[in-house]
């Protein structure tokens, strides 16, 4: 008997918690007040420029550094020795990022060489850096 009160019991509870889940009661709902909005500022922000900084002209020490390195450069070209005259004018790249001339010779070898595809992009990244007509017209040609 004393098994079947308890299990009676646990009847019992277990009901008591699965109604007790399934009721419905809603607490009053009360209406805030309404508040007042205040109008939001407008902040206006102009827009903004980057700033483009012109190209450097080459400093008469770079300058005077370049000249042999072309001058070997298109040597070797001349002697057919295209790598050799890469590989200087790469050394004459990191002593004038920014110099049209090297870039021309560059695109020039390039295309001696027979890869006109490197010559065209050689040529039109030396197009950011002329600063005379005839820098940019030569390697304008190597763009058509």
């Amino acid at each position: 008997m004393a098994l079947s009160q308890l299990l009676f019991r646990g009847a019992v509870v277990s009901l008591v918690i699965l109604l007790a889940g399934c009721s419905t009661y809603t607490p009053p709902v009360s209406v805030p007040t309404p508040v007042a909005k205040q109008p939001e500022p407008k902040v206006v922000t102009p827009p903004v420029k980057m700033p483009q900084a012109p190209p450097r002209p080459t400093t008469p020490s770079a300058d005077a550094a370049l000249q042999p390195l072309l001058a070997k450069a298109g040597q070797a070209a001349q002697r057919g020795d295209y790598e050799q005259a890469l590989a200087l004018l790469e050394r004459a790249q990191r002593i004038g990022p920014d110099s049209a001339q090297v870039y021309l010779g560059m695109a020039q070898t390039h295309r001696a060489r027979g890869d006109a595809a490197q010559a065209r992009a050689t040529a039109e990244r030396g197009l950011l850096y002329c600063t005379t007509d005839a820098q940019c017209n030569a390697l304008r040609a190597f763009t058509r």
